[in-house]
C-alpha cells in the first residue's frame, strides 16, 4: 500500500469518526416528547337538558361567544317568582316606613272634629245644669250624669287624637325592622335565581377551538358535567422526558428548540417546568444500574410563532444545551 493511499484512508477514517462522533453528540442532547393541550371545559352549574349547541368540533370561537344553552323555562319561572316576592317585601316596607293613605287620615280628622263638637256641646250642657241645680230647679242626680257625658266625650277625643297622630307616622322600628329582612331574603332569592337562569348559558372565557363536544340537543346534562372542550390560544406546551444525567443541563427558563415531522424549522419553547419527582422507563427497581434509565419530567411553552403548528398529542423532538465539558459544534 502506498503511504499517500494509507494517508487518504487515514483522513477519511477519521472523519467519519468525527461524524459518528458529532451524530452521537446530537443524539445525545435531543429529547423526545410530545405537544399536550391545557383543555378548559366548560359545563353548567346546574343540571337541564341541551336545547341549543351553538358550536361545532373545530370551530373558533372568540372570548365571550355563546357555547351551549340549556333549557330555561324552569329557571325563567323561578325567577319571576322571586321577582315578585322581592317587589312584594320591598312594597311592604315602603308602606311601613310612611303613614296612612290621605283618605284615612281625612276620615280620622272628621271623627276628631265630631267628637270635639260633642265634648263642647256636654261641656256646655254640665255649666247651665249646674246653675239649675243651684237654683233648686234640678235633682243634684242631673249633674253627675251630664259629668260623665262630658268625660266620656273628653275621652274620646283623646282617643281620636292619638289615632291621628299613630296613622301619621310609621309602623314601629321592629316591625320596619322585620319588613326589611324579609325584603333582603326576598332580594338574595332573586339573586339566586338570576344566577341560576345564568348558569344555563355556556360561553366561551378565551378565544381558542373547539377540541371535542360531548353532548347533543335533547341530551340530559348532568351539574357539572363538561358539555365543550375549549383549546385556547397558546394553551398547548411541550412535555418531553430527560435523563438524569442531563437533567443539570435544563432550567427553567431556558430557550429550547422544537423539531417535529413536517413543521417548519426554527421553532423553539422555554422551559417553565422542571419536575422534581424521577421516573423510571420502563419501571424498573432502582439500584446503580438502573439509574441510567431514569429521567425527570420537563414542560417547555412554545413561542407565538411555534404554538400554532403543534397539536395535542403530537410527536416532537427537543434539543437542550451541551454538557459544560462538550466540545463545541
Amino acid at each position: 500500500m502506498s503511504p499517500l493511499k494509507s494517508g487518504v484512508e487515514a483522513v477519511l477514517l477519521g472523519g467519519l469518526l468525527l461524524a459518528l462522533t458529532a451524530c452521537t453528540r446530537v443524539d445525545a442532547d435531543r429529547f423526545s416528547g410530545y405537544a399536550e393541550a391545557e383543555l378548559v371545559y366548560v359545563g353548567p352549574a346546574i343540571g337541564g337538558r341541551l336545547q341549543t349547541l351553538a358550536v361545532e368540533r373545530g370551530a373558533r370561537v372568540k372570548a365571550g361567544q355563546l357555547l351551549f344553552e340549556l333549557e330555561r323555562d324552569p329557571e325563567s319561572l323561578a325567577r319571576a317568582a322571586a321577582a315578585a316576592r322581592a317587589e312584594g317585601a320591598a312594597a311592604q316596607t315602603r308602606n311601613l316606613r310612611k303613614g296612612r293613605r290621605v283618605d284615612e287620615l281625612r276620615a280620622i280628622e272628621q271623627q276628631l272634629v265630631q267628637a270635639r263638637a260633642a265634648l263642647d256641646l256636654s261641656t256646655k250642657e254640665l255649666k247651665r245644669n249646674e246653675t239649675l241645680v243651684a237654683q233648686g230647679f234640678l235633682s243634684p242626680n242631673r249633674l253627675d250624669e251630664l259629668g260623665t257625658a262630658r268625660d266620656r266625650d273628653a275621652a274620646r277625643v283623646a282617643e281620636l287624637q292619638a289615632n291621628l297622630a299613630v296613622a301619621r307616622d310609621a309602623a314601629r322600628p321592629d316591625e320596619i325592622a322585620a319588613a326589611e329582612a324579609e325584603q333582603r331574603a326576598a332580594e338574595s332569592d332573586l339573586a339566586s335565581s338570576r344566577w341560576r337562569e345564568d348558569q344555563t348559558r355556556g360561553s366561551a372565557t378565551r378565544a381558542g377551538v373547539v377540541q371535542d363536544v360531548m353532548y347533543r340537543p335533547g341530551e340530559w346534562v348532568a351539574q357539572g358535567s363538561p358539555v365543550v372542550a375549549l383549546l385556547p390560544d397558546g394553551a398547548i406546551k411541550v412535555r418531553f422526558f430527560v435523563p438524569q444525567a442531563a437533567l443539570a443541563r435544563v432550567r427553567v427558563g431556558d430557550s429550547v428548540p422544537v423539531s417535529c415531522d413536517g413543521c417548519p424549522t426554527g421553532m423553539a419553547a422555554r422551559v417553565s417546568f422542571v419536575s422534581d419527582q424521577a421516573e423510571y422507563t420502563p419501571p424498573v427497581i432502582y439500584s446503580n444500574e438502573s439509574r441510567a434509565k431514569l429521567v425527570f419530567m420537563v414542560e417547555a411553552k412554545p413561542d407565538e410563532k411555534t404554538a400554532p403548528q403543534l397539536k395535542p398529542g403530537q410527536p416532537v423532538d427537543v434539543r437542550i444545551g451541551p454538557a459544560p465539558d462538550a466540545p463545541a459544534r
